[in-house]
């Protein structure tokens, strides 16, 4: 949807029109209609006004949800193998202190 300015153009002639009379309803319609023109603006430079960039969003989305899902996976990969090799050199200093590892050797 493209946002000409046009209601707001119409707007805000009628509030010049009637100095000191512009009431509550009034701005309202103006904050209204410059929001959305503001808006429709900033969905334009960033490419997002056509009809496929609610896709594209939702396809963006699902790919930083994916990326997410990896890098926690990976994060839980490389703690459960820190986990892993640390216990393992604690058991081989155990069993170097207790003498199993001499007993191989004798």
């Amino acid at each position: 949807m493209k946002y000409d300015g046009e209601m707001l153009a119409r707007l805000v002639a009628q509030a010049e029109s009637a100095p000191g009379q512009a009431d509550m309803v009034m701005i309202r319609a103006l904050i209204e209609e410059a929001s959305e023109l503001g808006a429709g603006r900033a969905l334009e430079r960033l490419g997002l006004s056509d009809r496929s960039a609610e896709g594209d969003v939702r396809e963006l989305r699902e790919l930083l949800s994916a990326w997410r899902d990896a890098k926690k996976a990976a994060r839980g990969a490389v703690v459960g193998w820190a986990v892993r090799i640390v216990m393992a050199l604690i058991l081989l200093g155990v069993a170097v202190k207790a003498g199993l590892i001499g007993m191989v050797r004798g």
